[in-house]
C-alpha cells in the first residue's frame, strides 16, 4: 500500500508552483502541477508505482500500461519496475505524438499486441484532452483500454470526459488535497 500523505507533501513541496500559467489545455490557472518534479525524483517515482499498482489491483490487472510522450513515459517505468518487485509484471508501453517516420512507423511503442488489455496513465488531469488523444491512438492499434489513471486530478472537467467516453478516471490525488477549491462546474 502506498503512502498517500508523503506523496501529498512530496507535490507541496517539489512540484505545486502558484503564479499566472498557461496549461497544456490552454486554460488559464493560478497554480501549476510540474509532475516531472515528481515522477523523476526516486521517492517520488516509487510513491506513485506503487499507488497505482494499488488502484489497478483492485481489479483484474492490465497486460501494459503507458500514455502519451512524455509525460507518461517516467510514470509508466516506474510502475512497470515496480510490478516486477510486486511479482505481478505488467509491460509498457509509450504512445508518440506522432509516427518517428522510419522503422515501423507506429504510434504504439513497446511489447504489446493488438487484443491487449492496457490502462493509460497521466500525470496530471485537467480537461482530459491528453489521454484521451492517448486512448484514440491505443485503440486505432487494436488494444482494450479498461481506465485511466492519473496522479492529480486538478477536478477540471476531466472526470467527465473520460466518463462521456466510457472510461472510468481514477486518480491517486486530486486538487482538494492541497487546500485547493476546483472551479465550480459551469467553469470546468
Amino acid at each position: 500500500m502506498y503512502d498517500k500523505e508523503a506523496l501529498i507533501a512530496l507535490v507541496r513541496h517539489k512540484a505545486l508552483k502558484f503564479g499566472d500559467f498557461t496549461l497544456t489545455s490552454g486554460k488559464k490557472a493560478s497554480y501549476y502541477l510540474d509532475g516531472k518534479q515528481v515522477t523523476l525524483d526516486p521517492h517520488g517515482a516509487r510513491l506513485i508505482a506503487e499507488g497505482i499498482l494499488d488502484v489497478l489491483g483492485e481489479g483484474e490487472l492490465p497486460t501494459a500500461i503507458g500514455g502519451m510522450v512524455i509525460g507518461a513515459d517516467p510514470i509508466t517505468a516506474s510502475v512497470v519496475t515496480m510490478s516486477a518487485v510486486r511479482g505481478t509484471p505488467i509491460a509498457g508501453f509509450m504512445v508518440r505524438k506522432e509516427p518517428k517516420g522510419h522503422g515501423t512507423n507506429q504510434y504504439i511503442e513497446g511489447p504489446v499486441k493488438p487484443g491487449d488489455k492496457v490502462a493509460i496513465v497521466e500525470d496530471v488531469v485537467t480537461t482530459g484532452g491528453s489521454s484521451l488523444a492517448a486512448i484514440e491512438r491505443v485503440e486505432a492499434f487494436g488494444l482494450k483500454v479498461t481506465g485511466v489513471v492519473a496522479i492529480i486530478d486538478r477536478m477540471e472537467g476531466g472526470k467527465a470526459a473520460f466518463a462521456r467516453a466510457g472510461y472510468e478516471l481514477n486518480s491517486l490525488l486530486d486538487i482538494t488535497d492541497f487546500g485547493i477549491c476546483p472551479p465550480d462546474e459551469a467553469e470546468a
